[in-house]
């Protein structure tokens, strides 16, 4: 086998292949994947520093949103830049362990990215239905404590995929059709039993996902009942606003997920192999892109901290 040890049927590098299928496509799929990382990078990075610089979005609110784009725009840099690598220069070749480090991270990033919906849709329960006790039960412990919590769930549910992975005998060959490690995608490609592999990927997706979602459904249903037994109608539309950039951020990350999640396991004959690879990529990178911009639209006290920076940034310039 190319590239392999054959005493322990281990390869020492796997070759991406990119989006099978459409090879010859490669330069022009990676523009909209190029304009898309930058905008997430940009994005992120700068809603990271305006909640750090803006006094104004000091509260739980705003630091949850700061984790949530620090978790963004790593999880698009552990795989984007490797992804363009393979389109513009084909340069298809990851080393074993680097490939299960990406898998470890890609996983270990998208259930943090979970973890901290479900930590903002609580945060919008307690704002909504505990106003007079909202800065007392979400100080700043208890948000890091929320924050730290979220890491190391991810952290040690995930941390077994890199040993079920790596136990399996690779005598298929090295070649993942995909642009990035994926789980299953690498397992796929051991001539070995995969089985405890996808059972235990949909274990940790329940523990993960369908926890974090119980508990935004949860939140959402209690907010839903408080805000519509408030008597005014300009009431009910000032807390239902607060909720809206949120809302976005969950179909935004959830609706590709579960399709990625669902086709890798039970729809795989039935839709496309380039499909497949171009929505997982998809499920990677729209809420790095989207969520930044969603926020900056929808949230007032952002769009005023934007404001107030530009032209406070203009008059140092022109006092220089």
């Amino acid at each position: 086998m190319s590239g392999a040890n054959s005493s322990s049927l281990t390869p020492e590098f796997f070759i991406l292949n990119g989006v099978p299928g459409l090879e010859a496509a490669h330069v022009w799929i990676s523009l909209p994947f190029c304009f898309m990382y930058l905008i997430a990078v940009v994005g992120n990075c700068g809603l990271i520093y305006l909640i750090g610089h803006e006094e104004a979005l000091h509260r739980p609110m705003y630091y949850f949103l700061a984790l949530l784009s620090f978790t963004d725009v790593t999880l698009s840099t552990t795989t984007v830049p490797n992804m363009l690598c393979i389109f513009w220069f084909n340069l298809k070749e990851i080393d074993f362990s680097g490939c299960l480090a990406q898998m470890f991270f890609v996983h270990m990033l998208t259930g943090m990215e979970s973890g901290v919906l479900m930590l903002m849709a609580l945060d919008r329960y307690v704002a909504i239905c505990y106003p007079l006790r909202y800065a007392t039960i979400l100080t700043s412990a208890v948000i890091a404590k929320a924050g730290l919590a979220t890491f190391l769930r991810g952290v040690m549910l995930i941390f077994p995929f890199t040993f079920l992975t790596k136990r399996l005998p690779y005598c298929r060959g090295n070649f993942i059709p995909h642009t990035y490690c994926d789980h299953m995608s690498v397992a796929k490609v051991s001539c070995g039993k995969v089985k405890v592999n996808a059972i235990y990927g949909l274990l940790a997706a329940l523990l993960i996902g369908g926890f974090d979602m119980f508990c935004i459904s949860m939140s959402y249903t209690m907010i839903l009942r408080a805000v519509v037994s408030l008597s005014s109608a300009d009431a009910r539309h000032k807390a239902f606003s607060t909720c809206t950039s949120h809302i976005c951020a969950i179909v935004i990350t959830y609706v590709p997920a579960l399709f990625t999640i669902f086709t890798h396991r039970f729809g795989e004959k039935n839709i496309p192999p380039h499909v497949h690879i171009i929505i997982a990529n998809l499920y990677l990178m729209l809420p790095p892109t989207l969520n930044p911009v969603v926020y900056g639209v929808k949230t007032k006290q952002i769009r005023e901290g934007v404001i107030k920076l530009l032209f406070k940034e203009k008059d140092i310039l022109v006092i220089k």
